[in-house]
């Protein structure tokens, strides 16, 4: 019994790694032919190259808004199927697009898409676990995960060479047609029926009024956006910056991997040193982090030219396994509080988070042209404030325990 419960626990994480790895997979699989593209459709500047990328996380923002109240009322799973009906049409649209417009949009639509298994597949580990067990789940979940970004722009470099970018798409389709059947198969509804609510447009407001009752919910999802918006900002322009600026264009997808493996190995470390120091302290230690490294930098290679391309990795190598410890941690500790409306919980936060860190990512990653400065000192920027933000919180809980005692 006790193998079964192992073998089913060991699904439940593949599985819901799974449905976020599609995710990762249209996004980091299209990074080594984002100037195959752009010549293809006919972009000029090079720099719009990065809204093949950016712009994907648009859509991923919004359809949480609509797929998270959804979840609440009909259910995880019709929901999910939905999400990969319209990221089949999103993805028809891109691989027939002659524009930068057509393709945005078609880019937009697979966010959207894709929001529902990755906002469920959230709502879903939330509907089993709770607090630092749920950090736990979701870090194994997140390791299994970054698997995908260590192969997908070898495998989007090998279909490239082999076929060409349209091909891209279609292995992107195929997969996330296995990835739902195995969900439908496999996966059996989480949402009780008693805590089914009805479908009204009241659903999204009243979320939301006992969602902003929760202060630690909001700054920890305002702290995500400034993470997830400087680390949009490397994925939208890694590729300029080692391709164009290193001339590193067949090395590009295992400096990529190498980079990913950072990350993973961090939160792969995470799933053990969550249950012993508890996320909070892991999220402060790993924030602080984050900004020294990125201060350094900013402080040393000011007005320079590039370092070597060792040195380069070594910064984001640094970054990243900072990284690794925020991004489970921080969307645990923003869920932990709003179990009762997991679904529209993980809508709201999940489109604060993103409609956060798409602006933050265009506005510097217009700046990364001639080095990768700008994007350290928007690492510099984010972490500073985040740490502010925490600083904010921990001050309010000192006082409120303060004044308990009193």
């Amino acid at each position: 019994m006790q193998n079964q419960k192992a073998q089913s626990q060991l699904e439940f994480v593949a599985l819901m790694a799974s449905l976020m790895s599609v995710v990762a997979l249209t996004i980091d699989a299209l990074l080594p032919a984002l100037d195959v593209i752009g010549a293809a459709i006919g972009v000029t500047d090079i720099v719009n190259n990065q809204l093949l990328i950016i712009m994907i996380f648009l859509g991923l923002g919004v359809g949480p808004l609509i797929f998270g109240p959804l979840s609440d009322s009909l259910g995880r799973k019709p929901v999910v199927y939905m999400g990969f009906g319209i990221f089949f049409i999103g993805s028809v649209i891109c691989v027939l697009a002659n524009s930068l417009e057509v393709m945005i949009i078609g880019r937009i639509l697979q966010g959207v898409g894709l929001s529902a298994p990755r906002t469920i597949s959230i709502a879903i580990i939330r509907d089993m676990y709770s607090g630092d067990y749920m950090a736990r789940i979701m870090s194994f979940v997140t390791v299994v995960f970054i698997l995908v970004p260590i192969i997908a722009p070898a495998l989007g470099k090998f279909i490239l060479d082999a076929y060409n970018w349209q091909g891209i798409f279609y292995v992107q389709v195929l997969i996330s047609i296995l990835v739902c059947l195995w969900f439908w198969r496999r996966q059996p509804e989480t949402l009780a029926a008693e805590h089914k609510k009805k479908v009204s447009t009241t659903v999204f407001t009243e979320g939301f009024k006992e969602l902003i009752k929760h202060k630690r919910t909001i700054i920890f999802t305002v702290i995500s956006g400034f993470v997830t918006g400087s680390f949009m900002v490397y994925l939208s322009s890694s590729q300029q910056i080692f391709e164009i600026q290193y001339q590193l264009k067949d090395e590009f997808p295992f400096i990529f991997a190498g980079l990913a493996a950072s990350i993973g190995s961090a939160i792969l470390l995470n799933s053990s040193l969550v249950i012993k120091y508890g996320m909070e302290k892991l999220i402060s230690t790993s924030l602080l982090a984050f900004f020294v490294v990125s201060v350094i930098y900013v402080c040393v290679f000011y007005n320079s030219p590039n370092p070597s391309v060792w040195v380069l990795l070594g910064f984001f190598a640094c970054q990243f396994f900072a990284i690794g410890f925020l991004f489970g941690n921080l969307r645990a500790v923003a869920m932990d509080s709003v179990g009762h409306i997991a679904g529209i919980a993980s809508a709201i936060t999940g489109f604060i988070s993103t409609i956060m860190a798409v602006p933050i990512s265009i506005f510097i990653g217009r700046y990364i042209s001639g080095t990768a400065l700008p994007l350290f000192i928007g690492f510099s920027i984010c972490g500073g404030i985040s740490l502010l933000l925490l600083f904010y919180l921990k001050r309010e809980k000192r006082l409120q325990l303060q004044t308990g005692k009193a």
